[in-house]
């Protein structure tokens, strides 16, 4: 249970029990009833991490909504993206172990995360994760409505595949951002789990260029 759930919940049991004690019984039930429905959706579950070599897995639960890919710079990438519905966990989770380079927390607009334009128009937090030899890319981005993002981890700080990193409070999106020779393993319309669900394999770098240099070395025979 992520703790922003007891504090709602305890507001909502205070509320319910002085409207219950100098109105009538029956109208506490209103906030008796969201105080449960904010300790369900500030659930955080145990989930089974895959520990396969270069495995990227979701940032979070819900449905994917699109895999495309787009152009970062001058870099093509792979773009998954995720509907995490009110109904869906919100505990955010990092997509692959490595380091957090960058944190960038970008303010805009409060869209439906549906719509394509919220993965630029947004407010979203930007986070940058560098680990055996790659580089993955997630955004957890606010939606209708959400009106808040968590991020636990600082600069430097060295993370875990499936490692709890935040949340997004209510309906929102998670955007995950790969090499484009990634091999996925998503396509849209699949429900996905934070931290269990593998969204795509990445080749090691290294390994990358030990295959270049050896299709080099071959045909040049």
């Amino acid at each position: 249970m992520v703790r922003d759930g007891y504090f709602y919940a305890l507001g909502l049991i205070v509320a319910g029990v002085l409207v219950g004690w100098f109105a009538q019984p029956a109208w506490a039930l209103v906030p008796l009833l969201l105080a449960v429905f904010f300790l369900w959706f500030f659930r955080d579950p145990e989930r089974a991490i895959p520990d396969a070599v270069g495995a990227v897995v979701s940032p979070g639960d819900g449905k994917v909504t699109d895999v495309s890919f787009v152009t970062v710079g001058s870099e093509k990438r792979t773009r998954i993206s995720i509907f995490l519905s009110v109904f869906d966990v919100h505990v955010n989770r990092s997509p692959i172990a490595g380091v957090v380079r960058e944190v960038r927390y970008q303010r805009g607009k409060f869209l439906n995360a549906m719509n394509q334009a919220s993965a630029e128009q947004n407010e979203q937090n930007i986070v940058r994760v560098e680990g055996d030899g790659q580089v993955v890319v997630f955004k957890q981005i606010a939606g209708l409505l959400a009106r808040r993002i968590v991020f636990y981890p600082k600069l430097g700080d060295r993370l875990e595949r499936g490692q709890r990193v935040g949340l997004i409070k209510f309906g929102s999106r998670v955007d995950v951002l790969l090499d484009s020779a990634a091999d996925l393993r998503v396509k849209v319309g699949d429900r996905v789990r934070g931290g269990a669900s593998v969204l795509a394999y990445l080749q090691p770098k290294s390994e990358l260029a030990s295959a270049g240099s050896y299709s080099a070395s071959e045909g040049a025979r």
